[in-house]
C-alpha cells in the first residue's frame, strides 16, 4: 500500500504543471538516498516522485532495527508497487533508477510506463550473460546461504567497501556506511542469479515495446557490483528497440556513484538526457 509521503508527492507532482521524475532505488538503499537529486531537478524545473519498495521503512535507523521489513520482495512485487505509483501520476514521467532500480526501471520503461528512462548500474536480467568475478564476489554474502532467499542481509563495511564503496576514499566509505545502507531482500539477487535458466523470471524485460521510450545506461568504470561487462550487454539487448538507446561510462566511479560525493556529475548526466527527450 502507497505510504502517505508517496501519495503526497505524487500530488504535488500531479498538480505542479511540472514534468515529472521518478527515482527508484536499488538492493541495500531507501528512497531518501535520492534527496539530494531531488534538490537538483526540482531546481531544474522538475517534480520528483520517490516512492519505497513495498513497505520500506522512512529511515536508516528504523530499516537496520527492522531487517525483517525487506524481506521476501521479489523482483515482480517490486515493479508492481511503482507501476501503480506511476498510474496515478497525471502524465508519463521519465524514470531514473540505480542498481535493482535500474533493472526495475527498464521494466517499466518495457510497459510503456517511461517518457525516457536512465538505468544507471543496473542489476541484470533474463538475457544479461557475463558473470564477471566481482559481480560474483559482491553477491556472494547473500547467494552463499539459500536460506538468504526469504531473508535480508545486510552487509558488514568490509563487504559494502568492496561492494559498493571500493572507488572513494576510505574515511568517505565509512561515512556513507554510517549514513546509508540497510539489510537488503535476498530474493531479488536469487532472481537474478538464476534468471537465464527460468523462462518465467521476474528479471525479464520487455526491450522490443514500441513505447518503451528512450533510455540512457550510465556505468560506473569502478563499479564492482554492476561492472561495465553487465551494463554493456543490457545496453546491447536494448538496442533492439527504434528508440533512442545510449551508454555512457563514468570515469573512476564505483557502484555507490548515487549517493557518494561524486553524484552531482552522474546526475548532471542524467539531467541531460531527460532535458533532450522530455519536455
Amino acid at each position: 500500500m502507497a505510504t502517505a509521503r508517496e501519495l503526497g508527492e505524487v500530488e504535488i507532482a500531479n498538480t505542479s504543471g511540472r514534468p515529472v521524475v521518478v527515482f527508484v532505488h536499488g538492493l541495500w538503499l531507501l528512497a531518501g538516498s535520492w534527496l539530494r537529486w531531488r534538490e537538483k531537478f526540482e531546481a531544474a524545473g522538475y517534480a520528483t516522485v520517490t516512492p519505497g519498495w513495498p513497505d520500506d521503512p522512512e529511515s536508516v535507523g528504523e530499516g537496520r532495527a527492522n531487517p525483517e521489513a525487506f524481506a521476501g520482495k521479489s523482483v515482480g512485487a517490486i515493479t508492481e508497487y511503482y507501476a501503480d505509483m506511476l498510474s496515478r501520476l497525471e502524465s508519463k514521467p521519465a524514470i531514473v533508477g540505480h542498481s535493482f532500480g535500474g533493472l526495475i526501471t527498464q521494466k517499466l520503461a518495457g510497459m510503456g510506463l517511461a517518457a525516457v528512462s536512465v538505468p544507471i548500474d543496473p542489476a541484470p536480467g533474463r538475457g544479461v550473460l557475463p558473470l564477471p568475478l566481482s559481480a560474483l564476489r559482491a553477491s556472494f554474502p547473500v547467494l552463499r546461504n539459500p536460506a538468504n532467499r526469504h531473508k535480508a542481509v545486510m552487509l558488514t563495511y568490509r563487504q559494502f567497501r568492496f561492494a559498493f564503496v571500493n572507488a572513494v576514499p576510505e574515511d568517505e566509505a565509512h561515512r556513507l556506511y554510517y549514513e546509508f545502507p540497510v539489510p537488503g531482500a535476498g530474493l531479488p539477487l536469487f532472481q537474478a542469479a538464476g534468471a537465464n535458466f527460468n523462462p518465467d523470471s521476474e528479471t525479464a524485460v520487455d526491450r522490443a515495446a514500441a513505447d518503451r521510450g528512450p533510455m540512457k545506461f550510465l556505468s560506473g568504470e569502478k563499479d564492482h557490483t554492476v561492472p561495465w561487462a553487465l551494463t554493456n550487454a543490457a545496453y546491447q539487448k536494448q538496442r533492439v528497440n527504434s528508440a533512442v538507446t545510449e551508454i555512457e561510462e563514468l570515469p573512476g566511479r564505483g557502484h555507490s556513484l548515487v549517493i557518494d560525493s561524486g553524484w552531482e556529475p552522474v546526475a548532471d548526466a542524467a539531467l541531460a538526457f531527460i532535458r533532450n527527450h522530455h519536455s
